[in-house]
């Protein structure tokens, strides 16, 4: 066992410098300049008229790479990341239990995608909003920000982080929302009845209270000299600008590859000795590797099984529908993914509490 502490179920976590380090090399920098990067470059393509010439393989390729980068990888060290978090070694029990859950929580959203479509798809939303928003919360955490000291605070920030790749994207292109989620749905031969969704006033009034929400989070928690209170509100900010200005599909996929999943991999990074010294030793490079090593096998099944249910359910190769197939497939994953990641939160005294 590494010499950093472990924690009783419930308890914070102490402040750790070394995984402090971690997430700001892996889950920090690389995403803040890869979205200032995007930013800055789809508002110069608007400007100029160039967004609209974007060929439609272009708009769908940050979500294709999340196949392989980071992005379908970052859930496949799920059969070693609870055992991990609780200081544990690594047994066929433990295996045992996270393929039980996957097998019985995939195999049931699974089948309600089946009969539930519509439902299904806002569940996966709901879901995403969560997973996404306690990933960021867990990043805060690690990075020593003392401002989130009220579950009111913490439950908000979830609320923003979470909502911000799931709802700012509605309210600048809601045409463009709409039509994946229409994809989903049509998978299995329904429609997507909530015109009301997106129309302008629905859109003002989403858009009004999650601002609210955004700066009464932020407020609540306001510390003048903390500087992870400055980092959050940055991050925020940032955000809110980027998939206002980015369009969803690019937004999103490149959000899900280089923001969210490398955090988590950062969290994995966190929990893994093997990681920990290959950070201290040799760099980021060397402890990415070794996760990935983790991960390539479940990644490589996840493929095949994807492709394998592509082909047996004769999907049209057209990038719309094979992106909302994935995007299915992505949903039954996230339910036991988010078990697990919520399980390590209690394991690690991390989440709400």
């Amino acid at each position: 066992m590494h010499e950093r502490d472990r924690v009783s179920v419930g308890v914070p976590r102490k402040r750790d410098p070394e995984l402090a380090a971690l997430m700001h090399a892996v889950g920090c920098r690389p995403a803040w300049l890869t979205l200032t990067l995007v930013a800055l470059g789809s508002v110069a393509m608007t400007a100029s008229g160039l967004d609209l010439a974007l060929p439609l393989w272009l708009r769908y390729l940050p979500l294709a790479a999340s196949l392989v980068l980071f992005g379908l990888p970052h859930g496949a060290v799920d059969h070693l990341a609870p055992a991990r978090a609780a200081g544990e070694p690594i047994t066929v029990r433990w295996l045992g239990v996270v393929g039980t859950l996957y097998l019985l929580l995939g195999g049931a959203y699974a089948a309600l995608w089946v009969v539930a479509p519509i439902a299904s798809a806002a569940l996966f939303v709901a879901l995403t909003w969560l997973h996404w928003g306690q990933g960021d919360l867990y990043a805060l955490d690690a990075l020593g920000s003392s401002h989130l000291d009220s579950t009111g605070v913490r439950a908000g920030t979830v609320l923003v982080r979470g909502g911000l790749p799931m709802l700012v994207p509605l309210l600048r292109y809601p045409e463009r929302y709409r039509a994946v989620v229409d994809a989903w749905v049509a998978l299995f031969g329904r429609e997507l009845h909530a015109a009301w969704l997106f129309t302008p006033d629905t859109r003002l009034a989403v858009g009004l209270a999650f601002a609210a929400l955004s700066v009464g989070t932020l407020a609540a928690g306001y510390r003048a000299d903390d500087r992870g209170w400055r980092r959050d509100a940055a991050e925020t900010w940032l955000l809110w600008a980027y998939f206002l200005v980015v369009p969803p599909l690019i937004a999103v996929g490149v959000y899900f590859c280089v923001w969210h999943s490398l955090r988590h991999v950062g969290r994995l990074m966190g929990v893994d000795d093997g990681a920990r010294t290959a950070f201290a030793r040799r760099g980021t490079v060397a402890a990415l590797l070794r996760t990935g090593r983790d991960a390539a096998p479940l990644t490589a099944v996840s493929i095949i099984l994807l492709v394998g249910v592509g082909v047996a359910a004769g999907v049209d190769t057209d990038p719309r529908v094979l992106a909302a197939l994935y995007l299915v497939f992505i949903a039954v994953l996230t339910l036991p993914h988010v078990a697990v990641v919520t399980w390590m939160d209690r394991a690690e005294g991390a989440g709400l509490g």
